[in-house]
């Protein structure tokens, strides 16, 4: 694909019409299905307090010094870190001492004491095991019983879950940038309706973790895939509240699963409530059309120039001829030699050595929120994981939280909001370590604020990453990122081992992770306010090291005015380059065949459009060119003084 302007088809046909509004709100819906099957899996896998059930009916039940006639009040009671036992007494009078996985039968019935120093004799928990129902019923663990000696089943279902987004973020990216947009969208769509229904019927483990694996890994895709969508098919002036604005819908998504949670505790029909809720995206799907961006990245002009008429129709505009707006070459779409045929391939972002080192610092940015989002998330609802309505809550702050970030951005810009955020979440985490341990509520409200600003980075991370990049591998690149950052759930658990060397070593890696990835990505190129990149021609000459400098224009131009101004003005009268002779004749000089027409002159044949100006068709506002710029005072200052200039030289000669 030629390096062209995209964006210009949106000036056209608008940038959030109706046919964008109702694209977007099929998309959304559907990340609300993923923020449902992503924390639905987390909290089916929640291990609660239980204990080993006695073989009778409990009359009386003692924990310490705290007694209750149910076995249940007791475990509603005792937190995790409590291993003792619990004293109950039976209908028929026995008393048993009760611990997670075992159970010891007393010899002298008279003495319902929690201490005792008689006769004991343990048996297994033959009748199985007892749960605390106060706060979480619809779990599998409970469902399967898989606590004890069958625990490491439980185990396992977090790892696997976290495999199933690795593997669905990178390989839904590769077909998305393969095979289109659309194929990828229906593709997950598919999976997460399929997996999401074959869920309900969970008979053994075997089929729970299949049907999880491919659940998550469909919902893992889909939101990789459509953020991208999102992103190229809504046009520049609403693209970042909108993308932006799915993290939303996901947080929407997660709160139902709270919500449900916390209303419905039949385990069945919690299931199906939620599956429900996600059941009519699949009725619609099908009407998502390809993006323009992908279709000329591929050659497809007609398709594309299709798409573009439907969404012209729909938002009431005039549409365009995407061969005459864009320059395109359409010979091209016919050539089907092999070295046409475009291979997508993740060494794609390291093809040479500037993508390769913004791709090191993009994945580096990546990982680094996401172990502080978990690491601190973790820290911040200890002792709360189990509480529905806390959950509840922490997704409803998370909504501002973007709204507010929305604005953030457009007044500062990528890289110094990825720096800004990142700094401050090492300076909070420095304050995290220095305060004093029996400042508990404290240093939770202190790990909660961490969550928060690190979590609205990885919110943001996305609209980056896909704006850094070209149409041909933006998926995979966004898709890549989100697999590396998920790398970090794997080293969460190793954390509590580091904790053992030094109790702030895990807060002090993660405190220099964040200085050095929010210092590598000030030498990221700034995307704010820029079209998307459809080549990688166009991704190379944003790199800041590409930029044309400024310097060799005159200085006391340029120290007495802005410089976006002056790059602008300096362009137009052809201050900003210097000749590719200009050594031999020095800086500022001009060659000698240019004394015949005046320095800074066009030739005769030039003159009738103006020096440095645009031809007269374009003044008129032909070839979809904007009128230039009104001079400003200073404009005009500036002019005369070089026209000035000009007199002099014609003078002298």
């Amino acid at each position: 694909m030629e390096s062209c302007n995209v964006e210009l088809i949106f000036d056209h046909i608008g940038h959030f019409g109706r046919f964008q509004i109702v694209l977007y709100l099929i998309c959304a819906y559907q990340s609300i299905s993923c923020g449902i099957h992503y924390l639905s899996s987390v909290i089916l896998s929640i291990i609660p307090e239980h204990a080993c059930k006695p073989p009778g009916m409990v009359r009386k039940a003692v924990f310490h010094n705290v007694s209750a006639w149910r076995l249940e009040d007791i475990l509603a009671l005792r937190s995790p870190e409590q291993k003792d036992h619990i004293t109950v007494e039976l209908q028929d009078g026995e008393i048993w001492e009760l611990t997670r996985c075992s159970r010891t039968w007393r010899g002298n019935t008279s003495h319902l004491g929690y201490k005792y120093s008689g006769y004991k004799r343990d048996s297994p928990c033959s009748d199985g095991y007892v749960y605390d129902l106060s706060k979480w019923r619809s779990s599998v663990v409970r469902h399967l019983n898989l606590v004890c000696d069958q625990k490491w089943y439980a185990s396992m279902i977090q790892p696997l879950i976290i495999l199933g987004v690795l593997l669905g973020s990178i390989s839904f990216s590769y077909l998305s940038d393969s095979f289109g947009r659309r194929v990828a969208l229906w593709c997950t769509s598919i999976g997460v309706f399929f997996f999401g229904i074959a869920s309900l019927f969970i008979f053994d483990y075997l089929s729970f973790m299949i049907s999880r694996f491919f659940l998550v890994m469909a919902a893992s895709g889909y939101f990789v895939v459509v953020f991208v969508y999102v992103m190229e098919i809504i046009g520049k002036k609403s693209r970042t509240w909108a993308s932006m604005h799915l993290n939303t819908f996901f947080a929407i998504g997660a709160m139902l699963v709270a919500l449900a949670s916390y209303l419905v505790k039949t385990w069945w029909l919690y299931q199906i409530i939620l599956y429900i809720v996600t059941t009519p995206f699949i009725l619609c799907c099908w009407m998502l059309p390809e993006t323009p961006f992908w279709l000329l990245s591929e050659g497809r002009y007609e398709e594309a120039q299709g798409t573009v008429d439907t969404m012209a129709v729909w938002n009431n505009s005039s549409s365009c001829d995407l061969v005459e707006l864009l320059s395109l070459d359409v010979t091209r779409s016919h050539d089907k030699s092999p070295n046409s045929v475009r291979k997508h391939r993740l060494a794609d972002l390291f093809h040479n050595l500037d993508v390769a080192k913004m791709t090191l610092i993009v994945w580096l940015d990546w990982f680094t929120a996401n172990l502080g989002y978990y690491m601190f998330g973790k820290e911040a609802i200890r002792r709360k994981e189990n509480e529905p309505l806390y959950l509840l809550l922490v997704g409803a702050v998370e909504i501002p939280a973007y709204i507010c970030l929305c604005i953030w951005l457009k007044r500062v810009g990528r890289r110094k909001t990825m720096l800004f955020f990142l700094l401050v979440s090492s300076l909070t985490c420095v304050l995290h370590v220095v305060m004093p341990s029996n400042y508990k509520t404290a240093k939770r409200m202190v790990a909660l604020v961490i969550k928060s600003v690190i979590g609205s980075v990885f919110a943001f991370i996305y609209l980056y990453t896909a704006e850094l990049y070209p149409t041909t591998v933006r998926c995979l690149a966004v898709g890549s990122s989100n697999m590396v950052s998920h790398v970090a759930n794997i080293f969460i658990p190793f954390t509590s081992h580091f904790s053992k060397v030094w109790i702030f070593l895990p807060q002090i890696l993660f405190g220099i992770l964040a200085i050095l990835s929010g210092l590598l990505s000030l030498t990221l190129p700034e995307t704010q306010s820029t079209p998307m990149k459809s080549t990688w021609e166009m991704t190379e000459q944003q790199m800041p090291e590409n930029k044309d400098s400024l310097g060799d224009a005159p200085p006391d131009i340029f120290e007495r005015w802005d410089s976006v101004r002056v790059l602008s003005f300096a362009e137009r009268w052809g201050l900003s380059r210097v000749p590719p002779d200009a050594g031999k004749w020095g800086s500022g000089r001009a060659p000698p065949d240019v004394g015949k027409w005046g320095s800074g002159r066009a030739p005769p044949e030039a003159e009738s459009g103006g020096s440095g100006r645009a031809p007269p068709e374009a003044e008129s506002g032909g070839s979809g060119r904007a009128l230039p710029e009104k001079n400003t005072e200073m404009e005009n200052e500036i002019e005369n003084m070089e026209v000035s200039k000009l007199g002099d030289s014609d003078g002298d000669k």
